[in-house]
């Protein structure tokens, strides 16, 4: 999630056209002078995702609906949407109300309520099997009647871009459905109440795109365009209701694999049978959030909403995006929708961790992973910088130094670094014996990889950072090499005498990071402008190296942890939260930043942000330094850290918002920002809340009580 390198051209020339240019001029126009809302980007802050095989659909508080699996499946799908009643003459649109929007009861569905003039419209979403099922039913005052009433339709208006495209596009109109596509992908669109009428809509005009108020959607009829209800993939839809209620549905198909008789008859069948059942879900058992509840899992909404995020980001390839992609044009971000090793290792490290302590039943989503990172492995044992999740496939980015020709500091070795914790950990569990081969073979080449950007005096190379926003030879870098060395050194491979001789060196290297005056880790050890002068140290504050901690718990299994190294990892961790914890005046959030100095995103506000995967690695390293102290009284003070950073990312903390969604990053003021959901901190939320279900001094899951 880089901050620095988003004026690449390269990033900018492979964007695909997820959220028009005609939107996101719009949204400028709309928050332009907004200091907490940056223009132009497309927010999940906001509203609820429903989501399945490669689907992932977000529904705002005012109903309207927006695909956002374009990196999970190659589909685009519907670009923006609107949806009101039509009564005594006038389209009503829904508008966005406090506290109206919920899933239901331990389901995946989306439940939004609407408050009209004629009573209230719950209106129901559900995503399944690639197909998107919206459903709507009208509760009408008691004390209206009349043909005002029976008159009463839905307004449906919705704009899909088949391959990314707003211009372009075909529409057909079938029997039961109707069909819109560009090229490979065809959208098709179709109702359980049949349509009453549909109109097209062509594109705004350039005097409407470029005038000073925003543009209204949808746009009244055009005069005269002869192909605005054939070349448009915008749907302007009077649907009937009966009984007071409908379904309509939307299917997103690659005409390779799906042909039109095919998906015209999957989508009315499951717009028929959510007639029936989408009012009454315990009707059906697909509408279950996905990965659980387990038995287990239902102890704890924490362990419940972090399972069904990681579920929703997740691809059929067992690959995760990073988060929603909120920023389509890369002005303010360089994009989430895609697959970093380094999060999806360690998210993929947390699971199996958490899934180990409490049977969540999470064995198919670990293997998917293993055989994901075998997959996707490059010939000289590294990982790229980011694939795209639906295949695997090389996605744009700025860390690909490996890939080029020549070789320089933009590389990031610790996604390396973590796929090796994660798919050593993992190997002992396998019973296919030929993935186990498969994994072996992967870590041998994995190791000659590590070893190579590991420099003779222990530290890793020279790279990019965790947040990708400079160079330098990283504590978290380090500390993720040493992870990686000792949890090889455990095991039975060929290799391990290696990684243990390996794990020796970084730990001893560390000692190179120590910043006495501080009391703490440095960030880095960089070059001297004038390389005669030498190297020195950033002494900045950085929240990644707290990962120092949970590598010297891995270490403790083949080595010693000797007693200064010990109150140096304790000094550490007390300095990085005293130095990078934030409260900020009259506002009900607290939480760490992610280092000294952090400018990324902050508008006009004058210091860094709260981030929320800062906050979860603090709780994370302060539990597992807890263990790691074992019988040292010091564990005590660092489990109540641990506990108290837990609780600002509990699903009632000031750091999580009601949807249960962890964003990125805060504002002072308390406004969330960036990616919503993050993977990342969910996962290490959930590890640290079963790690100290563990300790002795809790019962439950985390309760703080």
């Amino acid at each position: 999630m880089n901050n620095n390198y988003t004026n690449n051209l390269y990033v900018r020339s492979t964007l695909d056209s997820v959220m028009q240019l005609r939107d996101a001029l719009d949204d400028y126009k709309r928050f332009r002078t907004d200091e907490r809302r940056l223009p132009g980007e497309r927010r999940t802050t906001r509203g609820r995702f429903s989501g399945d095989e490669g689907r992932l659909v977000h529904v705002s508080p005012d109903g309207s609906i927006r695909d956002f699996g374009y990196p999970l499946s190659g589909l685009t799908g519907i670009t923006r949407s609107r949806f009101g009643i039509h009564v005594a003459g006038q389209t009503r649109w829904f508008t966005a109300q406090k506290d109206t929007q919920r899933y239901v009861a331990d389901s995946s569905i989306v439940e939004t309520t609407h408050n009209t003039c004629v009573g209230t419209v719950v209106q129901r979403d559900f995503t399944a099997g690639g197909c998107h099922l919206t459903g709507f039913e009208l509760n009408v005052d008691p004390t209206l009647a009349g043909p005002i009433v029976d008159s009463i339709k839905l307004v449906a208006a919705v704009s899909l871009s088949p391959d990314g495209r707003d211009t372009r596009i075909g529409t057909l109109t079938h029997e039961a459905a109707i069909e819109v596509y560009h090229g490979t992908e065809h959208d098709f669109f179709a109702s359980a109440t049949a349509v009453e009428s549909v109109r097209g809509q062509v594109p705004g005009v350039f005097e409407e795109i470029l005038a000073e108020a925003p543009m209204e959607y949808p746009l009244p009829p055009a005069d005269g365009r002869y192909e605005e209800d054939k070349l448009s993939g915008d749907l302007v839809c009077h649907v009937p209701l009966e009984s007071g209620s409908t379904v309509i549905g939307t299917l997103l198909t690659d005409q390779t694999e799906t042909d039109r008789e095919a998906a015209v008859t999957q989508l009315t069948e499951q717009v028929e049978s959510g007639q029936a059942w989408l009012f009454d879900p315990d009707q059906r058992e697909a509408t279950q959030i996905a990965g659980g509840p387990t038995e287990a899992s239902a102890q704890s909404d924490l362990v419940r909403d972090d399972l069904h995020v990681l579920s929703l980001l997740s691809a059929p390839s067992g690959l995760r995006i990073a988060g929603p992609d909120f920023d389509p044009y890369y002005v303010h971000s360089g994009g989430y929708g895609y697959t970093w090793f380094r999060d999806d290792a360690e998210i993929s490290r947390f699971l199996l961790d958490a899934d180990d302590r409490l049977e969540l039943g999470l064995d198919s989503w670990h293997e998917r992973s293993a055989r994901a990172y075998c997959r996707t492995q490059r010939e000289d044992g590294s990982w790229p910088h980011r694939v795209w999740p639906r295949d695997g496939s090389l996605a744009p980015g700025w860390a690909n130094a490996r890939l080029e020709a020549g070789s320089d500091d933009d590389y990031q070795a610790d996604q390396t670094a973590s796929v090796i914790s994660f798919l050593t950990s993992y190997r002992g569990k396998i019973n296919d014996r030929t993935l186990r081969e498969q994994v072996d073979s992967t870590l041998r080449d994995a190791v000659d990889s590590l070893d190579d950007t590991l420099e003779t005096d222990g530290l890793p190379m020279v790279c990019q950072n965790a947040w990708e926003d400079t160079t330098g030879r990283f504590g978290h870098t380090a500390a993720t090499f040493l992870e990686a060395y000792s949890t090889l050194a455990a095991t039975d491979l060929s290799i391990a005498d290696h990684a243990a001789m390996q794990a020796d060196r970084v730990y001893e290297a560390i000692d190179r990071l120590w910043v006495p005056e501080r009391g703490q880790y440095a960030m880095r050890e960089c070059q001297s402008p004038v390389r005669s002068a030498g190297t020195w140290l950033d002494p900045r504050a950085d929240s990644a190296t707290l990962a120092l901690a949970g590598a010297h718990k891995s270490y403790a299994a083949i080595g010693t942890v000797d007693d200064q190294r010990l109150d140096r990892l304790v000094a550490h961790m007390e300095a990085i939260v005293d130095r990078l914890y934030r409260d900020p005046d009259g506002t009900p959030i607290e939480g760490l930043v992610r280092y000294e100095g952090d400018d990324w995103r902050t508008g006009e506000q004058a210091g860094e942000k709260i981030w929320t995967v800062s906050t979860a690695w603090g709780a994370n390293a302060a539990a597992q330094l807890a263990v790691l102290l074992g019988s040292d009284p010091r564990a005590e003070e660092m489990d109540a850290l641990a506990r108290q950073l837990l609780a600002l990312i509990r699903p009632d903390g000031p750091l999580c918002a009601p949807t249960g969604y962890l964003p990125e990053q805060f504002f002072d003021d308390g406004t969330p920002d960036s990616a919503t959901p993050l993977g990342w901190p969910h996962a290490l939320r959930t590890a640290t809340a079963v790690l100290l279900r563990e300790s002795a001094t809790t019962t439950g899951i985390a309760t703080g009580e």
